[in-house]
């Protein structure tokens, strides 16, 4: 594997700006995971039945990231990227037609408009949107905390992944 930067958060910064580098952090994380591999390994599930790949994992997180910064925190629904309610699961469904080069770009795409939303607001600043389901709102803390755990999961399931694939483990 080749080697993403992924500089150590401070251990002694202000809140804000340990909670941004846990969270960009983790973000380079999976797209160190990634890094180095073929479309067809990228599009592997590694563990039937599961259709759990890389790729998927990281349309999966376009689509985290459109719905935390973007539909909850400034009320801009623009409506899902991969997956309907027809298919719940459409990110980790990969096609023919998917590439990794799309769903890398509308990750990264989706990383930069969070971080231009979240800079407009405090860590105690609510949300102007509310969960779709629970009808809650949420500070940003709040909204960072939760990214933080979500990457830190998913890229569990990275660092699986990539080992079945080629051996290839790292934190």
């Amino acid at each position: 594997m080749t080697t993403t930067e992924r500089p150590q958060p401070s251990t002694t910064a202000d809140e804000r700006t340990m909670l941004e580098g846990w969270l960009d952090y983790h973000r380079r994380t999976l797209a160190w995971k990634c890094e180095g591999l073929s479309e067809a390994q990228l599009r592997t599930a590694a563990v039937e039945p599961s259709e759990l790949s890389l790729m998927g994992l990281v349309r999966h997180m376009a689509e985290v990231e459109r719905i935390w910064f973007r539909r909850t925190l400034v009320n801009e629904d623009l409506g899902p990227i991969y997956f309907s309610d027809e298919d719940p699961d459409g990110e980790f469904h990969l096609t023919d037609a998917d590439t990794w080069k799309e769903a890398y770009a509308t990750w990264q795409a989706e990383i930069e408009i969070a971080r231009r939303n979240a800079a407009r607001f405090g860590l105690d600043d609510l949300t102007e949107g509310r969960h779709r389901r629970t009808g809650a709102q949420y500070n940003l803390r709040w909204l960072y905390t939760h990214m933080i755990e979500e990457y830190a999961r998913h890229n569990g399931h990275a660092d699986l992944i990539r080992e079945r694939i080629d051996g290839a483990t790292g934190y």
